[in-house]
């Protein structure tokens, strides 16, 4: 919980700082600018709030890792849901409105998940998860949603060091399970670990295939760079 409270107000705080102009800017999503970017942060907000008031009977079938669906194809942006997105970031107008109801349902979000009870067992996208899981999934997506923020604002701070970290782990251990023979005898997923000369952030720029690895850095994945990348939804 401490975990998607640091990512997600270092999130939020990067996002509080940005000038009107940069709104227009392109964001790490394809397709997608900044303020496009903002707006899926406010839905994302919206969904914690929801699924840690939707208690769920039942073992759980999904963790932290299982949360997320690998694919090898990138997301197209034809997603109804995507492009509602688009259009409601647009009828915003003022990004300071954009901003206000950001800040207003994401500071809801974070004393939610403050309250809730890890071990309590919630319902979302038709899977049963505990709190605590579910929330270890959102630090993935906060840190992946941060560097998406930050692609192409230089002058803007990143993720804090301790989620690029433990989201390089996931990303790690998701790419482990997602490759045939990625489980050992024990049926745990064996995780792909990335060269050690790649930094936290490369590995999950690289590996979510928010861009393309250099010619050297694919020297260096050897045999896992076919595989690359894996999109996570």
């Amino acid at each position: 919980m401490d975990l998607f409270s640091r990512t997600w107000a270092a999130l939020r705080t990067a996002a509080a700082g940005l000038r009107a102009e940069d709104f227009e800017r392109p964001s790490g999503c394809a397709g997608w600018l900044v303020r496009d970017l903002v707006c899926h942060l406010v839905i994302d907000a919206q969904d914690v709030l929801i699924t840690l008031a939707t208690p769920a009977e039942g073992e759980p079938t999904r963790d932290a890792l299982t949360y997320w669906t690998v694919s090898g194809t990138p997301p197209t942006g034809d997603d109804p849901l995507d492009t509602l997105t688009v259009r409601l970031a647009a009828a915003y107008g003022d990004p300071a409105l954009l901003m206000f109801h950001l800040d207003d349902v994401g500071s809801a979000a974070d004393r939610a998940a403050w309250l809730a009870d890890p071990g309590l067992r919630v319902s979302t996208r038709g899977e049963v998860l505990t709190v605590g899981d579910y929330l270890a999934a959102y630090v993935l997506e906060w840190t992946l949603h941060h560097l998406d923020l930050t692609a192409h604002l230089p002058g803007v701070a990143g993720p804090p060091p301790e989620g690029l970290a433990r989201s390089r782990e996931m990303v790690e251990r998701i790419a482990g399970a997602a490759l045939p023979g990625g489980f050992s005898d024990a049926g745990a997923a064996s995780p792909v670990v990335f060269p050690a000369a790649f930094s936290d952030e490369d590995v999950l720029l690289v590996g979510t295939g928010r861009r393309d690895p250099t010619e050297a850095e694919t020297r260096a994945i050897g045999e896992l760079a076919p595989a690359l990348p894996f999109h996570l939804g």
